[in-house]
């Protein structure tokens, strides 16, 4: 039993937010912010159910920024 799932965020090249967990085939995405907290939330209990199902959920938000020098 899993207690945790890691799942990495970063900035959509169309707009909005991605979500990739780490280690499992979980991947969705959605407009804003809180619209992919809810998503995320829902991939994962799709993904797992009864005691496999993981207590908590870690987003990683990731920004890349490109500075010119």
């Amino acid at each position: 039993m899993n207690t945790e799932i890691i799942f990495l965020i970063e900035e959509s090249i169309d707009g909005g937010y991605e979500a990739k967990a780490l280690g499992h085939s979980i991947f969705t995405e959605a407009d804003s912010y809180e619209e992919l907290k809810e998503s995320v939330k829902d991939a994962v209990q799709c993904h797992f159910e009864g005691e496999n199902m993981p207590k908590m959920i870690r987003l990683h938000l990731v920004k890349e920024e490109v500075i010119a020098v």
